[in-house]
């Protein structure tokens, strides 16, 4: 088998004047390509480089140096640019590097020709073992965010890109785009070898004019008017993106007639989406790959393709699906790990559930250490739902998690504004769709992106679901709840679903009423004044002072069957007792008049929400009182601390005019769980009515409350809600 260089002068032999690269205004042909790398090469040689980092952003100058390394015999390790600092040390030190090729005059070191520079490191440390043959190491961050090396033979590289020729004969391309960083292997590979190697022209551009930066920034609108100017007929997209080129083309804000194939990759990719991105034009065909096994190992392409499936295997690779379902790939693998023994001749293991159909299609369904399992024993691939969430309702990320739990839960990032309503309707629909086992019990929306400086992501963008599942307490407070309807869940032989649940599902529309209040997004917007802010606390007060008499009344008439609640409510009592008064001081802290409000009178919705509680314990069901206990500690989780900080920040306000919102949002965080497991002790049905009534009509006046408050709009003036 030829080399990669061997094909490429093959290929400046064919076509010398066809151009192989453009970079922004400026084109370099095939015969010109090979003269570069030729002349760099003998460079690289001359300095006696043995092992060099490639740093950079995407241009021609990076891909003269990645086949000028080749040609002479230099291993070269691509360096991300979305690794941290830390990454950085950690590869440049592991990989014992001896030299930095920068582009673009970025160092003073030994000039190469074409804009490139080669900086010598000092030798710190005996170089990591390296297998005999590598000659590129490609780092993966994994689960854990420490880089790892995998070691790679240009034979190994050579074959992968054969093959993908050899799987798209069928696709006649001649302008590929790379928009993910040249530094990633796939792109490498599938985006500058595979076109090349082709006869097309790779087409590159620094990532932040096309809207792309780091590992997973993204400027859409940049972004979709960089395709539309330049037009690509290929590209190489991972899930999110290709969500976003769907979304953009079924709005008519992309044009997609030029494009003649667009790979997806690095995720699980919903059929749903592919089947939305055909219907508009955009030829996607998902594939399926990893760092040990060159990048790519299966791929749909025209008229050999299954839906819900990553393709056939290339053919230079055999894969198996082993006793646990787990994928196994043998064949053109990687020569090992960096500073590990060399890879034996055993498969790869690729840590990746799926099966292969009778026809010789490769189906993904998820990786076998995040399997989640159920307390009714079913067992759930995060990534499956992770991909439907993404698709289902457009969440730029989402993070599964429920191990043990009789129904999974989600954190997802919804950053399109849509109201918690919406949000609610789409999640409901999605569970509807599900199986019953793997309906989410409860969806936690962040505004805010899941980032890799807390260590929540991977450098390539991947959940660091340890961490995450770590810190999920902190993030949850972040986030506001939703309880899509599910199918009603039995285990097996058994009772219904535990009261907390039930009251969570059937209180969800209802909620949605709260969550939907216009003064959430107004204090995001910073749309918030002192009045409306001086207005909530005053209708605080007139409920919260209201709570520990309503305690005592609803204990005074419990019958002796609820003696338990009892004894809770008298715990309760003395949590709450007095916080009326921290509410008065907040507002004299605000310059109010506390002695005022004091005997001043609410709003009517909260006039309404005390009367209806207290006639509830004289002439209903006293333990409909919970139904309150339900929306407001309830309420204070999802909004208080978030919001409570950015009300601050925004009004400029001390922590003394903070003391109701601040404390409620940590305090009910423990009352809630205690209250949870309250609920599901309660098992009379009479009494589950009760509280299921109340918390209805609780979340429907207290609603009616947050949406009158006083608002500033973008002018500052002000507005006030009706109800």
């Amino acid at each position: 088998m030829a080399s990669l260089p061997e094909l490429l002068q093959q290929q400046a032999k064919r076509f010398p004047g066809r151009t192989a690269l453009r970079f922004e205004s400026q084109t370099l042909s095939y015969g010109e390509l090979l003269e570069a790398a030729t002349a760099v090469s003998e460079r690289l040689r001359k300095l006696g480089a043995a092992r060099v980092g490639l740093t950079g952003d995407n241009s021609a100058a990076w891909v003269i140096a990645d086949i000028a390394c080749l040609m002479a015999g230099v291993v070269c390790v691509p360096v991300p640019g979305f690794f941290s600092k830390g990454q950085i040390e950690h590869l440049v030190a592991r990989a014992g590097l001896d030299s930095l090729i920068f582009g673009h005059g970025e160092s003073d070191g030994e000039s190469l020709g074409f804009g490139l520079s080669l900086e010598t490191l000092p030798v710190t440390a005996e170089p990591s073992r390296m297998p005999e043959g590598t000659a590129k190491i490609t780092f993966t961050s994994g689960s854990t965010g420490t880089p790892k090396g995998v070691c790679l033979s240009a034979a190994q590289m050579t074959a992968t890109s054969l093959s993908l020729k050899e799987r798209l004969a069928r696709v006649s391309l001649r302008h590929h785009l790379c928009i993910l960083p040249l530094a990633t292997l796939l792109e490498n590979i599938a985006g500058v070898y595979l076109p090349l190697l082709m006869g097309a022209m790779v087409e590159l551009a620094p990532l932040e004019t096309l809207g792309m930066t780091g590992s997973s920034g993204l400027d859409a609108p940049q972004l979709i008017a960089s395709l539309n100017r330049i037009q690509p007929e290929s590209l190489i997209l991972v899930p999110e993106l290709a969500a976003l080129l769907v979304h953009a083309a079924e709005q008519g804000q992309l044009k997609t007639d030029g494009f003649r194939f667009l790979a997806v990759g690095g995720g699980k990719v919903s059929p749903d989406l592919l089947d939305r991105g055909r219907s508009c034009g955009l030829p996607l065909y998902e594939g399926y790959g990893l760092s040990e096994c060159g990048s790519v190992v299966a791929l749909n392409v025209p008229g050999d393709e299954k839906p819900g499936s990553v393709g056939r295997p290339l053919n230079h690779v055999q894969v198996e699906v082993g006793p646990e379902r787990e994928i196994l790939v043998r064949g053109n693998t990687h020569l090992g790990y960096l500073g590990d023994e060399p890879n034996d001749t055993g498969p790869v293991h690729t840590g990746d559930l799926g099966f292969l159909t009778e026809d010789g299609f490769l189906s993904v369904d998820g990786r076998s250490k995040n399997l989640l399992i159920t307390s009714f024993g079913r067992n759930i691939s995060p990534e499956w739902l992770e991909s439907e969430l993404v698709q289902a309702i457009g969440a730029r990320q989402a993070v599964v998690f429920g191990d043990g739990d009789p129904r999974p839960s989600a954190l997802i990032v919804a950053q399109d504004n849509r109201s918690p309503e919406d949000l609610s309707r789409a999640l409901t629909e999605l569970n509807q769709r599900l199986p019953d086992y793997a309906q989410l019990m409860a969806v936690y929306v962040r505004r805010q992106l899941l980032n890799q400086a807390e260590g929540h992501l991977t450098a390539n963008g991947r959940p660091v679901r340890g961490q995450i599942q770590a810190d999920l307490p902190a993030l949850l407070t972040k986030a506001f709840p939703i309880y899509p309807n599910t199918t009603t869940l039995n285990p097996p032989g058994g009772s219904d679903m535990a009261f907390f649940d039930r009251l969570q599902q059937e209180t969800a529309e209802a909620r949605s009423h709260v969550l939907g209040a216009p003064v959430i997004t107004a204090i995001q917007e910073q749309r918030f004044g002192l009045e409306g802010y001086t207005w909530f606390l005053t209708q605080a007060y007139h409920h919260v002072k209201h709570t520990v008499p309503l305690m005592m009344s609803c204990g005074g008439r419990l019958p002796e069957r609820l003696e338990f609640v009892r004894k809770a409510l008298v715990e309760y009592i003395e949590e709450e007792y007095g916080h009326h008064e921290w509410i008065l001081n907040d507002l004299d802290a605000c310059g109010e008049d506390k002695e005022a409000i004091r005997h001043g009178r609410p709003d009517t919705s909260i006039e309404l929400m005390v009367s209806y509680l207290y006639d509830q314990i004289d002439r209903g069901n006293p333990i409909a009182f919970f139904g309150m206990v339900q929306v407001l500690e309830g309420t204070s989780i999802e909004l208080a601390t978030p919001l409570g900080e950015q009300i601050q920040k925004q009004l400029g306000l001390p922590n003394q005019a903070f003391s109701y919102l601040y404390s409620h949002g940590a305090l009910d965080q423990e009352h809630f769980e205690f209250f949870r497991n309250l609920m599901d002790s309660i098992t009379d049905p009479d009494d589950q009515s009760a509280i299921i009534e109340s918390a209805n009509m609780v979340y429907r006046l207290y609603g009616d409350m947050l949406h009158n408050i006083p608002l500033e709009n973008q002018q500052g003036e002000h507005r006030h809600e009706a109800a």
